[in-house]
């Protein structure tokens, strides 16, 4: 009797659940006089670091699109070659609408430019280390985002801290980094990354990124330092990393990432994602809601 063998399937590198896609939109958010100068919960501290960190995306999403997309040639699983292009998109979209947000800080008379250059230099340094390693950092730094965003899409008390001119970009952000959240991961092991790269760059680039903006924190508040008051800084630091803190709270899941078969998907948080989707259409603006080929699906 004749028999066949068959041909064993190769095992599946996306693990991005199918209800969730990955596909970017212009949002074209507007920053003016509508938003307070303290729009965290009118405090000076948190103002000025979330102000930090929106200083820090265009440069560093663009050090992630090209560490993700210096490997795409390799991949040869088609869900994942989509998934990497919408990665792609969705950072590009992030950089233009943190552009504008960092205009709006830079009129504050913070000085952007100057930390943008500081920024540029670090990360180039960090280009010279290996292709892999870049991929590293990123799936690192892209684990801390992703639990930033799921840490604001759940909890209630995070959005409503902000004023509501800004909440719309952070809770659109926040779903694009859920849906993304395992893109450059599952790259990283189809490029043959170990457990010892993605764990040793996991802490490097958790202290990288908390002295750079720690150090960004602080030249804003120095740059408006009429403004400071230690009572505002003490209730600052407590709603970051006291108990139940917004920092302090992420600390779980961070040590979540050193687990040998960690992968971002293991919380399937795409509930969320549906959720918020339909409230941050509302948002999209007009030039953007037709004739857009980037639209939120």
């Amino acid at each position: 009797m004749a028999t066949t063998t068959q041909t064993p399937e190769m095992p599946r590198a996306s693990h991005t659940p199918d209800n969730v896609s990955i596909k970017p939109q212009r949002m074209g958010f507007e920053f003016g006089e509508q938003v307070p100068r303290y729009w965290v919960d009118n405090n000076f501290l948190i103002s000025h670091t979330m102000n930090a960190l929106s200083v820090l995306f265009p440069e560093g999403e663009q050090f992630f699109v090209d560490s993700v997309r210096a490997f795409r040639d390799q991949i040869q699983d088609d869900k994942l070659k989509a998934e990497v292009r919408g990665f792609i998109g969705q950072e590009a979209m992030h950089s233009l609408e943190h552009i504008a947000m960092n205009q709006h800080v830079r009129d504050q008379g913070m000085p952007v430019d100057e930390m943008e250059r500081d920024l540029k230099v670090i990360l180039d340094l960090t280009r010279k280390l290996p292709r892999r390693h870049q991929l590293a950092i990123t799936c690192a730094l892209e684990h801390i985002t992703a639990m930033m965003a799921d840490m604001l899409l759940e909890r209630d008390d995070i959005r409503e801290d902000m004023h509501e001119s800004m909440r719309p970009l952070w809770v659109w952000h926040a779903i694009e980094e859920t849906e993304h959240k395992a893109v450059a991961f599952d790259v990283f092991r189809q490029a043959g990354g170990t457990y010892a790269e993605r764990a040793f760059y996991q802490v490097f680039s958790t202290a990288i990124l908390g002295i750079v903006s720690t150090w960004y924190t602080g030249r804003m508040a120095f740059n408006d330092r009429q403004h400071f008051s230690v009572k505002d800084a003490a209730k600052g630091l407590w709603r970051m990393w006291g108990i139940n803190g917004s920092f302090s709270s992420l600390v779980p899941a961070w040590l979540q990432y050193f687990k040998p078969g960690f992968h971002p998907w293991d919380k399937d948080n795409s509930e969320l994602i549906r959720q918020f989707k339909e409230q941050v259409r509302d948002y999209i603006a007009p030039q953007y809601r037709t004739g857009n080929r980037r639209t939120l699906q």
